[in-house]
Protein backbone atom coordinates (compact mmCIF):
# COMPACT_ATOMS: atom_id res chain seq x y z
CA UNK A 1 0.00 0.00 0.00
CA UNK A 2 1.34 3.49 -1.08
CA UNK A 3 1.40 5.56 2.33
CA UNK A 4 2.69 9.77 1.55
CA UNK A 5 5.39 7.80 -0.95
CA UNK A 6 5.88 4.48 2.04
CA UNK A 7 5.13 1.29 1.25
CA UNK A 8 3.80 -0.12 4.50
CA UNK A 9 4.40 -4.66 4.60
CA UNK A 10 2.94 -6.04 7.23
CA UNK A 11 4.53 -4.65 11.01
CA UNK A 12 7.82 -2.96 8.69
CA UNK A 13 7.65 0.05 6.64
CA UNK A 14 9.71 0.24 3.62
CA UNK A 15 10.62 3.30 1.49
CA UNK A 16 12.70 4.24 -1.93
CA UNK A 17 16.26 5.64 -1.05
CA UNK A 18 18.37 6.95 -2.92
CA UNK A 19 21.80 4.90 -2.85
CA UNK A 20 25.50 6.22 -3.49
CA UNK A 21 28.00 3.38 -3.71
CA UNK A 22 31.01 4.38 -2.26
CA UNK A 23 34.37 2.83 -1.00
CA UNK A 24 33.44 3.70 2.68
CA UNK A 25 31.16 2.41 5.24
CA UNK A 26 29.20 5.20 7.02
CA UNK A 27 28.27 4.46 10.65
CA UNK A 28 25.91 7.19 12.18
CA UNK A 29 26.62 9.55 13.67
CA UNK A 30 29.42 9.62 11.63
CA UNK A 31 30.42 13.02 9.11
CA UNK A 32 31.19 12.22 5.72
CA UNK A 33 32.27 15.07 2.95
CA UNK A 34 31.78 14.30 -0.52
CA UNK A 35 32.84 16.13 -3.66
CA UNK A 36 29.66 15.83 -6.19
CA UNK A 37 31.09 15.82 -9.51
CA UNK A 38 29.17 12.90 -11.76
CA UNK A 39 25.80 14.25 -13.20
CA UNK A 40 24.30 11.44 -11.89
CA UNK A 41 24.88 12.52 -8.22
CA UNK A 42 24.25 15.84 -8.85
CA UNK A 43 20.80 15.06 -10.11
CA UNK A 44 20.39 12.66 -6.91
CA UNK A 45 21.63 15.54 -4.37
CA UNK A 46 19.53 17.91 -6.34
CA UNK A 47 16.75 15.91 -5.46
CA UNK A 48 17.56 15.22 -1.63
CA UNK A 49 17.85 18.99 -1.47
CA UNK A 50 14.82 19.36 -3.17
CA UNK A 51 12.44 16.88 -0.81
CA UNK A 52 14.72 17.49 2.18
CA UNK A 53 15.23 13.80 2.42
CA UNK A 54 18.46 11.83 2.76
CA UNK A 55 20.35 9.19 0.80
CA UNK A 56 21.60 6.16 1.32
CA UNK A 57 25.69 5.78 1.55
CA UNK A 58 26.15 1.92 0.96
CA UNK A 59 29.87 0.32 0.37
CA UNK A 60 30.66 -1.43 -2.90
CA UNK A 61 30.96 -4.93 -2.94
CA UNK A 62 31.74 -5.24 -7.39
CA UNK A 63 32.45 -2.03 -9.19
CA UNK A 64 33.79 1.08 -9.22
CA UNK A 65 32.77 4.52 -7.36
CA UNK A 66 32.83 6.32 -10.15
CA UNK A 67 32.68 6.70 -13.92
CA UNK A 68 31.44 3.57 -14.86
CA UNK A 69 28.21 1.40 -14.45
CA UNK A 70 26.42 1.63 -11.86
CA UNK A 71 28.02 -0.65 -8.87
CA UNK A 72 27.15 -3.38 -7.13
CA UNK A 73 26.45 -2.48 -2.89
CA UNK A 74 26.51 -4.43 0.26
CA UNK A 75 23.05 -4.56 1.75
CA UNK A 76 23.23 -3.13 4.68
CA UNK A 77 23.91 0.82 4.90
CA UNK A 78 23.15 4.23 6.28
CA UNK A 79 21.32 7.03 5.72
CA UNK A 80 23.23 10.63 4.91
CA UNK A 81 21.50 13.97 5.91
CA UNK A 82 22.87 16.90 4.17
CA UNK A 83 24.22 18.87 6.66
CA UNK A 84 26.27 21.93 4.33
CA UNK A 85 26.42 22.57 0.50
CA UNK A 86 29.57 24.21 -1.31
CA UNK A 87 28.23 25.01 -4.65
CA UNK A 88 31.42 24.85 -6.72
CA UNK A 89 32.35 25.78 -10.56
CA UNK A 90 30.67 23.82 -13.24
CA UNK A 91 27.67 22.57 -10.64
CA UNK A 92 29.90 20.74 -9.09
CA UNK A 93 29.46 20.56 -5.05
CA UNK A 94 31.17 19.86 -1.91
CA UNK A 95 29.01 18.55 0.60
CA UNK A 96 29.20 17.75 4.34
CA UNK A 97 26.60 15.01 5.39
CA UNK A 98 26.24 13.18 8.70
CA UNK A 99 25.20 9.39 9.00
CA UNK A 100 21.50 8.76 10.81
CA UNK A 101 20.08 5.56 10.52
CA UNK A 102 21.04 2.22 9.47
CA UNK A 103 18.88 0.24 6.87
CA UNK A 104 18.49 -2.57 4.95
CA UNK A 105 17.96 -3.11 1.04
CA UNK A 106 15.11 -5.07 0.12
CA UNK A 107 15.15 -4.72 -3.56
CA UNK A 108 17.69 -2.56 -6.09
CA UNK A 109 15.96 -0.56 -8.48
CA UNK A 110 18.33 1.29 -11.74
CA UNK A 111 15.23 2.77 -13.38
CA UNK A 112 17.25 6.07 -12.87
CA UNK A 113 20.73 7.29 -13.83
CA UNK A 114 21.66 6.66 -9.96
CA UNK A 115 21.18 3.81 -8.33
CA UNK A 116 17.53 3.87 -5.69
CA UNK A 117 16.97 1.13 -3.74
CA UNK A 118 13.55 -0.51 -1.62
CA UNK A 119 15.03 -0.33 1.56
CA UNK A 120 13.47 -0.90 5.58
CA UNK A 121 15.12 0.55 8.77
CA UNK A 122 17.26 -1.70 10.56
CA UNK A 123 17.78 -0.50 14.02
CA UNK A 124 20.36 -2.09 16.44
CA UNK A 125 18.55 -4.31 18.81
CA UNK A 126 18.41 -2.42 22.15
CA UNK A 127 21.36 -2.06 24.60
CA UNK A 128 21.39 -5.34 26.72
CA UNK A 129 22.51 -4.04 30.57
CA UNK A 130 26.27 -5.78 29.78
CA UNK A 131 26.80 -3.07 27.11
CA UNK A 132 27.58 -0.94 29.70
CA UNK A 133 30.07 -3.05 30.94
CA UNK A 134 31.29 -3.17 27.92
CA UNK A 135 31.63 0.46 27.02
CA UNK A 136 33.80 0.88 30.36
CA UNK A 137 36.23 -1.83 28.72
CA UNK A 138 36.45 -0.48 25.64
CA UNK A 139 36.55 3.35 26.34
CA UNK A 140 40.28 2.96 27.56
CA UNK A 141 41.36 1.09 24.49
CA UNK A 142 39.92 3.65 22.25
CA UNK A 143 41.15 5.92 24.02
CA UNK A 144 44.58 5.00 23.32
CA UNK A 145 43.95 4.47 20.16
CA UNK A 146 43.31 8.07 19.27
CA UNK A 147 46.10 9.11 21.19
CA UNK A 148 48.42 7.71 19.25
CA UNK A 149 46.65 8.74 15.93
CA UNK A 150 46.99 12.10 16.95
CA UNK A 151 50.43 11.48 17.93
CA UNK A 152 51.28 10.04 14.33
CA UNK A 153 49.59 13.03 13.04
CA UNK A 154 46.92 11.37 11.75
CA UNK A 155 43.62 12.74 13.74
CA UNK A 156 43.08 15.31 16.13
CA UNK A 157 40.28 14.52 19.10
CA UNK A 158 39.72 15.24 22.85
CA UNK A 159 39.34 12.01 24.19
CA UNK A 160 36.64 14.13 27.14
CA UNK A 161 33.96 14.11 24.19
CA UNK A 162 33.60 10.03 23.86
CA UNK A 163 30.25 9.41 24.01
CA UNK A 164 28.83 7.77 26.92
CA UNK A 165 26.19 6.07 24.96
CA UNK A 166 27.09 2.29 23.99
CA UNK A 167 25.92 2.42 20.35
CA UNK A 168 27.53 5.85 19.89
CA UNK A 169 30.64 5.07 21.25
CA UNK A 170 30.75 1.86 19.35
CA UNK A 171 30.06 3.39 16.07
CA UNK A 172 32.88 6.20 16.34
CA UNK A 173 35.49 3.34 17.64
CA UNK A 174 34.38 1.50 14.34
CA UNK A 175 34.91 5.06 12.15
CA UNK A 176 38.46 5.89 13.24
CA UNK A 177 39.91 2.04 13.26
CA UNK A 178 42.03 1.78 10.79
CA UNK A 179 40.78 -1.44 9.15
CA UNK A 180 40.19 -2.93 6.06
CA UNK A 181 36.22 -1.69 5.23
CA UNK A 182 34.88 -4.95 4.47
CA UNK A 183 35.57 -5.51 8.66
CA UNK A 184 33.79 -1.87 9.26
CA UNK A 185 31.12 -3.87 7.11
CA UNK A 186 30.64 -6.62 9.44
CA UNK A 187 30.46 -3.49 12.41
CA UNK A 188 27.71 -1.75 10.73
CA UNK A 189 25.79 -5.17 10.32
CA UNK A 190 26.24 -6.29 13.67
CA UNK A 191 22.41 -7.39 15.02
CA UNK A 192 22.91 -5.96 18.61
CA UNK A 193 24.40 -3.66 20.43
CA UNK A 194 26.36 -5.98 22.13
CA UNK A 195 27.76 -7.68 19.26
CA UNK A 196 28.60 -4.61 18.21
CA UNK A 197 30.69 -3.59 20.94
CA UNK A 198 32.33 -6.84 21.53
CA UNK A 199 33.59 -7.53 18.14
CA UNK A 200 34.45 -3.57 18.39
CA UNK A 201 36.49 -4.03 21.20
CA UNK A 202 38.85 -7.68 19.81
CA UNK A 203 39.46 -5.65 16.88
CA UNK A 204 41.11 -2.75 19.01
CA UNK A 205 42.84 -5.68 21.50
CA UNK A 206 43.92 -7.01 17.97
CA UNK A 207 45.06 -3.47 15.88
CA UNK A 208 46.32 -1.41 19.09
CA UNK A 209 49.18 -3.42 19.40
CA UNK A 210 50.30 -2.97 15.65
CA UNK A 211 49.61 0.59 16.03
CA UNK A 212 52.42 0.98 19.07
CA UNK A 213 54.60 -1.11 17.12
CA UNK A 214 54.67 0.65 13.97
CA UNK A 215 54.45 4.11 15.72
CA UNK A 216 57.82 2.80 17.44
CA UNK A 217 59.42 1.50 14.39
CA UNK A 218 58.72 4.56 12.71
CA UNK A 219 60.53 6.53 15.62
CA UNK A 220 63.42 4.50 14.95
CA UNK A 221 63.86 5.08 11.43
CA UNK A 222 63.71 8.80 12.02
CA UNK A 223 66.03 9.36 14.95
CA UNK A 224 68.34 6.39 14.15
CA UNK A 225 72.01 5.96 12.31
CA UNK A 226 71.99 6.53 9.02
CA UNK A 227 68.66 9.19 8.50
CA UNK A 228 69.52 11.23 6.11
CA UNK A 229 68.02 14.62 3.75
CA UNK A 230 67.51 14.61 -0.20
CA UNK A 231 68.91 18.36 0.96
Amino acid sequence: MDNGGKITYDEFTMYELPLFPLNTVLFPGMPLTLHIFEERYKEMIDRCLDTREPFGVVLIRRGVEAMGPLAEPHMVGCTAEIAQVEPLADDRLNILAVGRDRFRIVSLNQDKAYLTGTVEAYPLDAAEPDAWRSVHLLRPWVEEYLHLLSEAGDVEFETSDLPEDPEALAYLAATVLQVPNQQKQDLLSAPAAGDLLQTVRTLYRKELPLLRTLLREEKKVKSGPGSFSLN
